[in-house]
């Protein structure tokens, strides 16, 4: 017989013992609550994962802007001041 399982190995028996002690200790009424909560809490580490990711791209751009400009100026001194024939 083969078993179904859900993500981190779990498999439909535990996820219904799990979901009725989740019952159990917060009631009906609050799991609606608690489930919103968890989803604003989600959005909100998606919103900041993302505000990082682009953060460290500007910073990837801007430090490869910097370099072709530090790379530039040493190629035009060091043309400048190369013995000429």
């Amino acid at each position: 017989m083969e078993r179904f399982y859900l993500g981190f190995g779990l498999g439909m028996q535990e996820m219904i013992v799990i979901f009725l002690i989740v019952l159990l200790l917060f009631g009906a009424k609050k799991i609606p609550e608690l489930a919103r909560g968890i989803g604003k809490g989600m959005g909100e580490f998606k919103k900041a994962k993302n505000e990082f990711e682009r953060e460290i791209h500007m910073g990837e751009e801007e430090g490869k802007r910097e370099w072709d400009r530090v790379t530039e100026e040493r190629q035009k001194t060091s043309s400048d001041t190369a013995p000429k024939d």
